[in-house]
């Protein structure tokens, strides 16, 4: 039991951790961005800036400058912003550990793709996210990143993908928990490979009263232009786990597919506006047709459910023995499932009151879409999802 429990508090220790740090990461990046594309030039600036603004914030003004490479001395003083990217990827990959590793069985595995072994299952996750950043890395540093559009659509066709792949070996949660740690991932090691260094080269340089390489300020701004269109869908993948008709219907590949466009385009209406040029509001249409499609596709059901499987009506009496045989198990007043010590989210389903009261709970999660019984466990199948769903059709009587 205490197991459990420190597990659980860990995990809730670890999700704030982590909210928190990408909350001051993505905030602070999407500020800079907005700024480096809002700077403005004159007469008035001293040698090697680029730029300034005056912005206004809490009751005072601000003006601030950028220089394209480095200042001709090196400041008293000088703010390093790199903490918020490793707090966020160390605290994501322990909430990994605690939730999707060591509950593997739950919410890594899906016995009906692959019958993985936790520790199997565990080793092609952390495999796979090593091996789409050095890919990722590799394709940079061979030059291809400088080619922007190619670039982006071999990226965007590659993480499209690895999604596919996931979902054909994971569990939905898990697939949609890989692609959003890998993306994750690379953003991070653009900061720590990357960004950080280069910096770290431009004020050595000034330190020996040298003149700092250009070269190393535009990598820089290449990878933190790929992490600001990276940020939104991964964002969505993030939160993704609480939705299950995203994560555990049929089509959820695809939804990850829109997801990874839909993100870059909504940050390129904003920074064309933060840059002063024509805001592109097709985006918006591109935006409104891809919720669409999303939604159309999360209504396609999970995977093997079909209403002809029916053999005959379904009835309350053919519902609740499934519910009990199913679900029970952990959605009880005493769950057997060893590493489960409450009913997940206080929901009881142990007698016709419960299972009447959460008949949507019930369909949303496991007629609509797949998401329970996590990884499967209890191997529902195809048709009993399809009488519940028919049941619910009929108003659940």
């Amino acid at each position: 039991m205490w197991g459990s429990i420190l597990t659980e508090w860990a995990s809730l220790i670890l999700r704030w951790l982590h909210v928190v740090a990408a909350i001051g990461w993505i905030g602070s990046s999407f500020y800079f961005i907005h700024l480096d594309l809002s700077l403005k030039p004159h007469g008035e600036l001293p040698e090697g800036a680029a730029g300034e603004a005056w912005q206004v914030h809490g009751g005072g003004f601000y003006r601030i400058m950028k220089y394209l490479v480095a200042p001709a001395k090196m400041p008293d003083e000088l703010t390093w912003f790199k903490w918020e990217a490793y707090t966020t990827w160390l605290s994501g990959f322990a909430l990994m550990v605690v939730v999707y590793y060591l509950d593997a069985e739950l919410f890594l595995v899906d016995k009906a793709n692959i019958d993985l072994t936790p520790l199997q299952a565990g080793l092609f996750s952390f495999g796979s996210l090593a091996l789409a950043w050095l890919l990722y890395e590799g394709a940079c540093r061979t030059g291809l990143a400088k080619h922007e559009l190619p670039f982006a659509f071999g990226g965007y066709l590659f993480l499209v993908g690895l999604t596919y792949a996931f979902t054909h070996v994971l569990s939905g949660r898990g697939a949609f928990n890989q692609i959003g740690a890998i993306v994750g991932t690379i953003m991070v090691a653009n900061v720590f490979a990357v960004i950080i260094p280069n910096q770290k080269k431009i004020v050595a340089a000034l330190l020996a009263g040298q003149a700092p390489d250009p070269e190393l300020g535009k990598a820089s701004k290449l990878r933190s232009v790929h992490n600001n269109y990276l940020t939104l869908p991964v964002i969505v993948l993030m939160i993704s786990n609480h939705y299950p008709l995203l994560f555990a219907t049929r089509y959820n590949w695809l939804i990850v597919a829109i997801v990874l466009a839909l993100g870059p385009i909504i940050r390129h209406f904003f920074n064309e506006r933060h840059a002063g040029r024509k805001s592109p509001w097709w985006v918006w249409g591109a935006a409104a047709a891809g919720m669409v499609a999303i939604a159309l596709l999360s209504a396609a059901g999970p995977r093997g459910a079909k209403a002809s499987a029916l053999a005959a009506p379904a009835t309350y009496a053919n519902v609740e023995e499934i519910v009990l045989s199913r679900c029970s198990m952990c959605h009880g007043a005493e769950p057997v499932w060893a590493t489960i010590v409450t009913a997940p989210r206080g929901i009881l389903l142990d007698d016709a009151e419960h299972i009447r009261r959460n008949a949507r709970l019930i369909g949303r999660n496991a007629a609509w879409s797949s998401a329970m019984p996590p990884g499967n466990v209890t191997e529902m199948t195809g048709e009993e999802r399809t009488q519940i769903a028919a049941w619910l059709a009929a108003g659940a009587p």
